[in-house]
């Protein structure tokens, strides 16, 4: 799992932190320098010096926290995401509302994790967002499961082929390309035209809208 950092350059994950919870920030702080795939470039305490950290580092992931002096996490994602597109972001939180979780998730973040999680569970939401695939807290899941439903029908999902909602299903699951392509017996190059093809069909400009519109739509 742990080996998504970047296996290919064989340079460390480069991870800035932005927290402004003390507990929190030596958590992470103790935990990701043990780690020898990361590496932390900053720790910034408030949303504001959380963009000018990213501008001036240019981090391959961000750890967010939602709630932040001067400028909260997610208008602080937002502006990180506008100017720096690839970089990944998790995004953490203590609730679990579906308001704030579909807030995050609309201002870029790839990975959703509620605070107090497992050491596992962090580092899972690092991996999977730095393989550019989907992770939402197993709370966060329920939590917005349960506020979408009874399942809101979106015409575009009826546009989807069989095989685009199989990868879809597995998509909103948190499974990156080369894992589909494992599951369907495809190539990476064929689930990326598949996963190209359902962005377009569902008028989405990344895989996380498209599990929002999947979950929405009660599909999973």
């Amino acid at each position: 799992m742990l080996s998504a950092s970047r296996p290919s350059s064989g340079h460390p994950l480069r991870i800035l932190i932005v927290e402004d919870d003390p507990m929190i920030q030596l958590g992470l702080e103790r935990i990701l320098p043990s780690q020898p795939q990361f590496q932390v470039v900053e720790v910034a305490e408030d949303g504001f010096r959380g963009v000018e950290a990213a501008l001036e580092h240019k981090p391959d992931l961000i750890i967010m926290d939602i709630g932040l002096p001067k400028k909260d996490g997610i208008a602080a994602t937002d502006e990180i995401k506008q100017q720096l597109p690839h970089v990944r972001v998790v995004m953490l939180t203590s609730h679990t509302n579906e308001t704030e979780v579909l807030a995050a998730l609309s201002s870029g973040a790839d990975a959703y994790c509620v605070k107090g999680a497992s050491i596992e569970q962090m580092l899972a939401a690092i991996a999977a967002a730095a393989t550019g695939a989907l992770y939402l807290d197993p709370q966060v899941t329920r939590c917005v499961m349960d506020n979408l439903r009874p399942a809101t029908p979106d015409p575009s999902i009826g546009h989807l082929t069989e095989r685009e909602m199989d990868v879809l299903r597995l998509l909103v699951e948190g499974n990156n390309n080369t894992e589909i392509g494992e599951a369907l017996h495809l190539s990476p190059n064929t689930v990326k035209t598949h996963v190209r093809g359902i962005m377009n069909k569902l008028a989405v400009d990344d895989r996380v809208q498209a599990a929002v519109v999947a979950l929405r739509a009660g599909l999973v």
